[in-house]
């Protein structure tokens, strides 16, 4: 369903970039429209993993460093049946965690030092699995061409003033409407995708690291400290918004049409109720609940930093 539900909005972003570009200029220009959508995608698709890095000055994190990040993310990235992806730190103090890169091949998980202060190793674990979930389901693509495709539509929207095609078949009352309405939906459209796919990942990232509950526990300690910390990178550069675990600019903890990401207590509820179905089933077959499948864990390593 989630991803059927994907479908249908990016092929109402397709054919709302393709109506502007028409407005423009008629038929030509909705085939004009689509082919720069085209290579604008074709672009973001190529450098947006570098690009966002930068933006929030992420360091590369090396294979054996001291708190075992990097072995952590190599060894769940296997349990998820992906190549080994690089691994970031971001120096703020707002715990919080993306992913990007155009496929698996090529991706890069990133994490904030303010979550490895914040959450335990099991957390932890539960986060980069949901990171490695968004990279195995694509979603760093899709989300690139969808946020590619708002921008293209507010740039267009705002041409239709200075183009007599559109006020010819639209009129002036319909272009300034189609400035501010063309715009809008775009947003609406991407901010829809993105709470799908934030679902799923979730959903996928338990099946990865074994148990629901790590990742409900680090959703609601990240929300706390992600609605009370600031990330200046983040406020820079709202456009990154939607690619991170919980939204990083303090936005309203509800699920609405201008949110980018899901209530969190709404993602907690699935993933506690992931974990009943799980112990059920477990029981039922009279044999142990799913195994946690966090790497090199010792007895000592219950909250953040770990030693």
């Amino acid at each position: 369903m989630g991803y059927t539900k994907t479908a249908m909005l990016m092929a109402a972003m397709t054919a709302l970039f393709m109506g502007v570009g028409y407005l423009l200029g008629g038929s030509g220009g909705a085939v004009i429209a689509l082919v720069v959508a085209a290579a604008m995608n074709v672009f973001a698709w190529w450098n947006s993993d570098k690009m966002v890095l930068r933006m929030h000055n992420a360091q590369a994190v090396t294979r054996g460093d001291r708190l075992g990040l990097h072995s952590m993310t190599v060894e769940l990235a296997r349990n998820a049946g992906l190549p080994d992806p690089e691994v970031y730190l971001i120096d703020t103090p707002q715990p919080n965690a993306f992913a990007t890169g155009r496929n698996p091949s090529n991706a890069a998980v990133a994490v904030t030092s303010g979550l490895i202060q914040s959450l335990s190793r099991e957390e932890l674990a539960g986060v980069i699995a949901h990171e490695l979930a968004h990279i195995r389901n694509h979603d760093t693509t899709i989300m690139t061409v969808t946020a590619t495709f708002a921008g293209a539509i507010s740039m267009l929207a705002n041409f239709a003033l200075f183009f007599g095609g559109s006020r010819e078949r639209a009129g002036l009352l319909g272009t300034i409407l189609l400035m501010i309405l063309a715009p809008l939906a775009a947003a609406l459209v991407q901010m829809a995708i993105s709470r799908t796919r934030e679902y799923a990942a979730d959903k996928a990232g338990a099946e990865i690291c074994g148990q629901p509950l790590w990742l409900a526990s680090a959703l609601e300690k990240i929300a706390v400290g992600a609605a009370q910390i600031d990330n200046d990178a983040a406020e820079r550069n709202p456009a990154t918004a939607h690619m991170f675990i919980i939204n990083p600019l303090h936005a309203h903890n509800h699920d609405s049409l201008f949110a980018t990401h899901p209530a969190t207590e709404n993602r907690v509820r699935a993933l506690r109720a992931i974990a009943q179905q799980s112990r059920e089933a477990s029981t039922r077959a009279t044999r142990p609940t799913s195994q946690s499948r966090i790497p090199h864990t010792r007895k000592g390593d219950r909250t953040g930093p770990w030693s």
